[in-house]
């Protein structure tokens, strides 16, 4: 395997999450470990898209897991997110989480605060939120299950992937 078709395996990695967590706004674990499975065969063959030992590695992915559980337990993140983020910090390693977080989560944010300016939008308000997913409810009663609104794994995904367009160019 060449550094190209792991590199190749990563962006299809992050493209797949992506368009799972936009689409079903869930990531399921078997993507999650394939990512995962991937990132330790690329470490193990030196032949990350990213050059970092195995020291960064896991503590990229103990410290984006870690992190992001808190966010988990306080019931505005799913599980998934949180899994795919320690299964990125695999891949990238510790010194790239920061780019990562600020690119995702500032996308993220714009996801939601367009979300918050559409709902409010005169003119066919529900057609305006098509694209962002199902809408909680408005009467104030609780869902039967727990719709999560912003597809936070596809935003980190797609931030790992600028980063490694523009990030690695200026390293």
């Amino acid at each position: 395997m060449t550094l190209q078709a792991m590199t190749s395996a990563y962006l299809m990695w992050l493209l797949f999450i992506a368009v799972y967590d936009f689409r079903q706004r869930r990531v399921p674990n078997w993507l999650v470990l394939a990512g995962a499975f991937l990132a330790l065969v690329a470490l193990t063959l030196g032949m990350g898209p990213v050059k970092h030992d195995w020291a960064a590695a896991l503590l990229g992915a103990g410290v984006a897991f870690g992190f992001l559980v808190f966010f988990y337990a306080l019931g505005v993140m799913g599980a998934g997110d949180v899994k795919f983020a320690g299964a990125l910090g695999l891949w990238v390693g510790f010194s790239a989480l920061l780019p990562v977080w600020l690119i995702g989560s500032l996308l993220a944010s714009l996801h939601a605060v367009l979300w918050l300016i559409l709902r409010r939008w005169p003119v066919s308000p529900r057609f305006s939120l098509a694209p962002f997913g199902p809408s909680p409810p408005t009467d104030g009663s609780p869902s039967p299950t727990r719709v999560r609104f912003i597809p936070y794994a596809a935003y980190l995904a797609l931030a790992a992937a600028v980063w490694m367009v523009w990030g690695r160019q200026s390293a």
